[in-house]
């Protein structure tokens, strides 16, 4: 962080998700500890790169810095122009609903998610008994004994 200390351009910060920090974390779809998320503050992005310096170093000077958005346009494609251009003729309430939309999407999905996990993991933890049973039953049935008495009939022979 003291290597951004003095930028005008750049924010380099952290913040303890289980405290003050809380509802910016929650708003910006923190989930797991740590998280890294880069971007414009209205739309943070999750960054999955390496964690040393030189990781974060690249990933700044590569990615970072102004990008297409209501504030510059002379960055955008022709497309997102068009595309932003038509969310601005929007009113703010119809932008509040296509957002709120929008997340609700986002939180089905994760919620479909989590719902599917769970039940894989139902499944694992039942498959994973199953298996462990039948092993002990192949147990139980002998197989230790198969074994002894074959290497000990192998042993049997080498001294012959």
């Amino acid at each position: 962080m003291a290597a951004f200390a003095d930028s005008k351009t750049a924010l380099v910060a952290d913040c303890d998700c289980t405290a003050a920090c809380k509802p910016l974390c929650d708003s910006n779809g923190v989930r797991g500890f740590p998280s890294i998320k880069y971007g414009d503050p209205a739309d943070m992005q999750d960054y999955n790169g390496g964690r040393d310096y030189d990781a974060l170093k690249a990933h700044a000077d590569e990615n970072l810095g102004p990008s297409c958005g209501p504030k510059n346009l002379d960055l955008c494609s022709d497309a997102q122009k068009t595309e932003i251009e038509d969310v601005m003729k929007l009113s703010d309430d119809e932008i509040d609903e296509k957002i709120a939309s929008a997340e609700k999407a986002m939180e089905d999905a994760e919620t479909t998610f989590k719902s599917e996990v769970e039940k894989l993991q139902k499944n694992y933890e039942g498959l994973t008994k199953a298996k462990d049973d039948a092993i002990a039953e192949v147990k139980k049935a002998g197989l230790g004994v198969l074994k002894q008495v074959k290497a000990s009939k192998a042993k049997g022979k080498d001294e012959l």
